[in-house]
């Protein structure tokens, strides 16, 4: 698996760990057992994905053949 395929699988599983994440923070505020921590616990993956994001929204600008292709059309 190359680099790109990598992070684009760990963006999936980071998006599946902060709906977890989040449904936890959801069941301790209906329970009234907020707590930091649990608060905390949906920013970790959020993180992560915001990371992963932008490289992937980047990703096609950056990549050599549409570089290429742009330099190309212009002459």
């Amino acid at each position: 698996m190359n680099w790109n395929n990598w992070i684009r699988q760990s963006h999936r599983w980071l998006s599946i760990a902060f709906t977890v994440a989040v449904i936890i923070n959801i069941v301790a505020m209906v329970l009234q057992q907020q707590a930091v921590w649990i608060g905390l616990l949906a920013l970790f993956p959020l993180i992560f994905m915001l990371l992963s994001g932008l490289y992937l929204f980047a990703l096609p600008y950056l990549s050599p053949r549409r570089i290429a292709k742009g330099s190309t059309s212009a002459s």
